[in-house]
């Protein structure tokens, strides 16, 4: 079917709901750790307790990009009914989670907000292959990059904000302060209605036989259609594959390690240990109530901190935007450079300081900005089109599998053969970034460097 050209206000629709999509993944990813650490959790066992985010997606994926393959609702569409699940889910999910008790809710909130962010977010990757020519899928993901840049920085600043206006950054022993909470509840918020806004604002192309389309889908058999899906696999996507396993495993080291590493190291605020403390002297227990404060004000700057890499990739994905409208992109080479730039912000952070530490996210914002672009714009080039929500949850088997390994042991045995300081998990994260860029020499595809 000949899909014709979409303007840069449709195509900012069909992406709207990204902004909801990564308000979810940034509160998470900036302030999970936090909540973890509040509520008792060691520094070396913080890994583990992100393994549910990574086992989930290995689950749900390739289920939803198949389920919405075979999808298709007269009045919701194909992808759009899983938009609408996933962001219900996912909402319900923010606003419970800093209200947890105890370490293990907290766990088990994660693993259902990661699995809901899931459902919703696969079909829109896919979404922007079904709508979109050739010709401007590189703008497309392009976009999308723009609208999570946006939610990354918001979302990153939420907690400080909300304490700037008012809200108690203090909390007692063991309980997540009000400004988390509040914050958690605004994404809750946002993720709902923006996923509404697209859903209110796209339509999606049906079928081009439906008669054909539903005697496919009674055919259909997940396990058989996962398993051919394998073996079909092109070449390139096996090659991104390498590329995106060093790449995740370095935002995962970021996501599970920064809170600890830079509180630590940067602001020398580390998190209090309560069990260190006699509670029952009135001076000891003052004094963990000081040195809790310095953390929780000191994880409030590592959020802001971390928000500015959703500034830069916003840049990153704005010039980018004005470029692909017209012109065609190397995109293997920005990838490639992308990816140096972020490793060398990582291996920064060992030498910042509270005042230049947003150097380090400058850089990190420009290889997220890459990531979440220019791989699913070469994929996108390479797969069938038919099956492209299925290639796509399979393709983040290549995201998933890294972070299940960081969190396994992978971060603590390998930042700790550089010594116990807990800002080598940085200087990791770097490293693997850097070997994530030199990897992108491998894809000689034409079609999917090209773009």
């Amino acid at each position: 079917m000949e899909k014709r050209k979409l303007g840069f206000w449709e195509i900012w629709n069909m992406s709207f709901g990204f902004l909801g999509i990564q308000f979810g993944f940034a509160l998470q990813g900036g302030f999970m750790s936090r909540i973890f650490q509040t509520l008792g959790a060691e520094k070396d066992a913080i890994p583990l307790l992100w393994i549910a985010a990574p086992l989930t997606g290995l689950i749900v994926q390739p289920i939803i990009g198949y389920l919405s393959d075979n999808t298709w609702h007269p009045t919701l569409g194909r992808r759009k009914p899983y938009f609408l699940i996933g962001a219900i889910l996912s909402s319900i999910a923010l606003f419970f989670v800093p209200h947890s008790p105890i370490l293990w809710i907290a766990v088990g909130f994660l693993w259902i907000l990661d699995a809901s962010i899931n459902i919703s977010m696969e079909p829109f990757r896919a979404l922007v292959a079904d709508k979109l020519p050739e010709s401007q899928r590189s703008n497309g993901f392009v976009i999308q990059t723009l609208i999570i840049g946006i939610g990354t920085w918001i979302a990153s600043n939420l907690p400080w904000l909300v304490n700037k206006l008012g809200v108690s950054n203090e909390a007692l022993a063991g309980e997540v302060p009000m400004s988390v909470k509040v914050a958690f509840a605004i994404g809750a918020f946002v993720f709902l209605t923006s996923i509404l806004f697209t859903i209110f604002t796209t339509k999606e192309y049906p079928p081009e036989n439906l008669e054909a389309f539903k005697k496919e889908k009674k055919e259909a058999a997940f396990f058989k259609d996962l398993f051919l899906s394998l073996k079909e696999m092109p070449a390139t996507m096996l090659k991104l594959g390498i590329i995106q396993f060093f790449s995740w495993f370095a935002f995962f080291t970021m996501w599970s390690m920064a809170t600890p590493a830079l509180t630590e190291h940067v602001y020398i605020a580390p998190s209090p240990i309560e069990k260190n403390y006699n509670m029952e002297d009135a001076v000891q227990k003052s004094e963990y109530a000081a040195a809790n404060l310095k953390y929780q004000d000191a994880s409030n700057l590592v959020g802001s901190a971390m928000g500015v890499y959703g500034l830069s990739s916003m840049a990153f994905a704005l010039l980018l935007t004005f470029y692909t409208a017209k012109y065609s992109i190397d995109r293997r080479l920005i990838h490639f450079g992308s990816l140096i730039l972020g490793g060398i912000g990582f291996i920064y952070m060992f030498y910042a300081t509270p005042s230049t530490l947003f150097i380090s996210f400058v850089l990190i914002g420009l290889s997220w900005g890459s990531i979440l672009s220019m791989p699913y714009a070469m994929l996108s080039s390479a797969v069938n089109p038919k099956k492209m929500g299925m290639m796509m949850g399979l393709f983040n088997m290549f995201i998933v599998i890294p972070q299940i390994v960081a969190a396994i042991g992978g971060i603590n045995i390998l930042y700790k053969l550089m010594g116990e300081a807990t800002i080598n998990a940085m200087i990791l994260a770097g490293i693997s970034l850097i070997i994530a860029g030199l990897c992108n020499f491998l894809i000689t595809d034409k079609n999917a460097i090209s773009g």
